[in-house]
């Protein structure tokens, strides 16, 4: 749809690739205009930190109370107890109270980093176990249970896969979308919460929330959604093939994280510049429009940028300092040694295997092709796990690092 918003938070969200969805554009960007909004997104406790994957989520917030309104981190005490069934083939391992609450302890601290909680309009960190914890379920079910049709939630895109592919759904999972819902009718009758927002599979949680809410407290509230997003290459973002990409720094080390970043697909640095960094709208679409060896610069901007925000600009000026160490020199001191390709090598394109081996890396082409196979093999620190892959001249516009396990590296380039 096209609609011109008012208010510099739905702009943000338009302009930066925010939006997915929304209940009522028009309705909810008047009401941001009018005076602030209180929004909500929820997180569950269900590791000791978030990953990327929920990084677009507070960005979002953050970009909420930058644009003068008041975000709200909703702590999942209570529903974590239950799980979130949504797109999950099988249900989630149950955890105590006191695992609960550790990994409540270790999600806080990356809030912090993005949202003030001591300001004139101040965030808010709730725990929903606040309410749910203390819920009589006699009453609940009366006063709250009986606004719910069993048809439609069966309708709901998150449980129809589930039961399509005939996996059992748990009747405690079932009962999530329910406390959800509930979630966004406590924090409108307690803090005036008008938003929730969140990602798009999320979409039949949060519809329910707003119907449950003008049916019991006759409130108009709305919902906002983010896209999912995958890589370019269609990967789920915050995956990696050694694991999650942690936004703790106990978890995942600034290093790695910056690394992360730097080894962006040249397709998505435009786009993760807009959504992960706070950098104006041209100079993103400037840097994500660089082609060749300079889009090297861009992906450096990037890892700069969100490093910066996550863990503080010295750690990002040390990552960018140890990387260029690393890649200059193994990290061992010594140059590395160079492979040098002519144009005409190349032309047709080089197989990766090919490379490895002439490199030094591998004795022969099986050696390679397992050395990849097995995760041993990264290019630029990025996992290479496509044997099949072969370079060009554009592939080799500046030296690439190629290494085989953690100590041993080369530099390939094309000869002057």
């Amino acid at each position: 749809m096209t609609y011109h918003p008012k208010s510099d938070f739905m702009a943000t969200m338009m302009q930066r690739g925010f939006l997915a969805d929304c209940t009522d554009y028009q309705s909810l960007d008047e009401a941001l205009v009018k005076g602030v909004v209180p929004a909500y997104i929820g997180f569950d406790a269900t590791a000791k930190s978030l990953h990327v994957g929920s990084l677009i989520q507070i960005m979002m917030l953050r970009w909420l109370q930058k644009t003068g309104h008041q975000p709200i981190t909703l702590m999942g005490g209570g529903t974590t107890k239950v799980g979130d069934p949504s797109f999950r083939a099988d249900e989630r391992p149950l955890l105590t109270p006191a695992q609960i609450d550790d990994n409540i302890a270790g999600i806080k601290q990356v809030f912090a980093k993005y949202l003030d909680y001591e300001a004139a309009t101040p965030a808010l960190m709730l725990n929903n176990a606040e309410w749910l914890d203390g819920l009589n379920y006699l009453d609940f079910l009366r006063d709250i249970g009986r606004h719910f049709s069993v048809n439609r939630m069966l309708s709901f895109e998150s449980v129809k896969s589930r039961l399509d592919r005939e996996q059992s759904l748990s009747f405690l999972e079932f009962n999530y979308m329910i406390l959800q819902a509930y979630d966004f009718l406590e924090l409108n009758r307690r803090y005036g919460c008008l938003l929730q927002m969140g990602g798009s599979d999320q979409w039949g949680n949060i519809v329910n929330g707003i119907d449950l809410t003008r049916r019991v407290l006759d409130q108009q509230i709305y919902g906002l959604t983010s896209p999912l997003l995958t890589t370019s290459d269609g990967k789920k973002m915050g995956k990696t093939a050694d694991g999650a990409v942690w936004l703790n720094a106990d978890m995942r080390s600034p290093y790695e994280f910056w690394q992360f970043w730097r080894n962006t697909t040249d397709a998505d640095v435009g786009r993760f510049l807009k959504l992960y960094t706070e950098l104006p709208l041209d100079d993103c679409n400037r840097l994500g429009a660089l082609a060749g060896s300079e889009i090297n610069d861009a992906k450096i901007a990037l890892a700069n940028a969100v490093t910066t925000l996550c863990h503080g600009a010295d750690a990002a000026a040390a990552a960018e300092a140890t990387a260029r160490e690393v890649f200059e020199k193994g990290g061992v001191g010594d140059d590395l040694p160079t492979l040098e390709l002519t144009a005409e090598e190349v032309a047709g394109g080089i197989s990766i295997v090919q490379v490895i081996v002439r490199a030094g890396l591998a004795k022969s082409g099986k050696e390679a092709k397992r050395l990849i196979s097995e995760n041993g093999a990264r290019l630029d620190d990025a996992p290479l796990t496509d044997a099949g892959l072969m370079l060009d001249a554009g592939a080799l516009s500046s030296p690439i690092k190629l290494s085989a396990g953690r100590k041993r590296h080369a530099l390939v380039k094309l000869a002057d």
